[in-house]
């Protein structure tokens, strides 16, 4: 099977509790498609140690139960996929275009930052949909994509950064913006309900890349809330250095986030 691999890693005895008798067991891990999806532990019936037949049962065992989690995955799965990377794209296409637009009419840089993380999420949906489509060995797919994804995740912490920079430094005046605030209030509710759905089929088909995807859509919900409440508190309060403190606070999770994405991907595809 293309992109399996299998690492045995140690066999070992141990005595049976209660009846005093001698087990031998084997663990193992399962790699797919360059992401580990399993660890299996194999016990082998009680025998006398020096029983060399035991080894075969042992390995049919071993052989047995790895087959079962290395399956291939489910097409349904994999339309799945497809299905929700189109709708990310069709939507992150309008919060992209709306929250830049709404920025630069309004001078907001946390709406600046919003809708250049709404953009980097745009690149990093079509990235991972072309991984799920791609036609070449999925396992280079699959490390490509998910060091672009978690490579993404470093840039949405930089507009973050800039964004919220900005804001401090007084240099714009942000002034409140309607069309902003019913962006931010819909994405607040749309993006985490995204990034649910993708951690659970990220997990069925083992993807590193739709992880951190996932990753970025509930980051993308995060921000809108922090955006969200940065507007408001400006329209009522006059407050306009209350989202950029927010934001800075989700920094460190974003880089550390993104780090986490670009290293498994590394150690699992390699």
């Amino acid at each position: 099977m293309a992109g399996l691999f299998i690492y045995y890693s140690h066999l070992y005895g141990c005595l049976c509790p209660g009846t005093g008798g001698f087990e031998l067991r084997a663990c193992a891990m399962v790699v797919r498609n360059g992401v580990r999806c399993a660890w299996v532990v194999c016990r082998g019936c009680p025998v006398d140690p020096t029983d060399s037949p035991v080894l075969s049962t042992l390995s049919s065992k071993i052989r047995d139960q790895m087959a079962t989690a290395a399956a291939p995955t489910a097409p349904d799965s994999l339309r799945r996929v497809v299905r929700l990377q189109v709708l990310t794209i069709a939507w992150m296409t309008v919060e992209a275009v709306v929250a830049l637009g709404a920025a630069w009419t309004a001078r907001s840089p946390a709406l600046l930052g919003f809708g250049g993380d709404s953009a980097i999420e745009l690149f990093s949906a079509i990235i991972v949909l072309w991984r799920f489509r791609s036609k070449s060995d999925s396992a280079d797919a699959e490390k490509l994509a998910a060091s672009v994804a978690g490579g993404l995740l470093f840039i949405v912490a930089a507009f973050v950064i800039i964004s919220s920079g900005l804001s401090l430094l007084g240099y714009r005046e942000p002034q409140p913006s309607f069309a902003g605030i019913i962006l931010l209030i819909v994405a607040s509710i749309a993006m985490p309900w995204l990034a649910s759905q993708k951690r659970k089929l990220a997990t069925q088909v083992a993807s590193a890349s739709l992880r951190a995807d996932a990753t970025e859509s509930a980051l993308c919900g995060y921000l809108s809330l922090i955006a969200l409440a940065g507007l408001v508190a400006n329209l009522i309060f006059h407050a306009p250095w209350a989202d950029p403190i927010a934001a800075l606070a989700l920094v460190p999770l974003i880089a550390r986030e993104g780090w986490e994405a670009i290293h498994a991907s590394r150690h699992c595809c390699n």
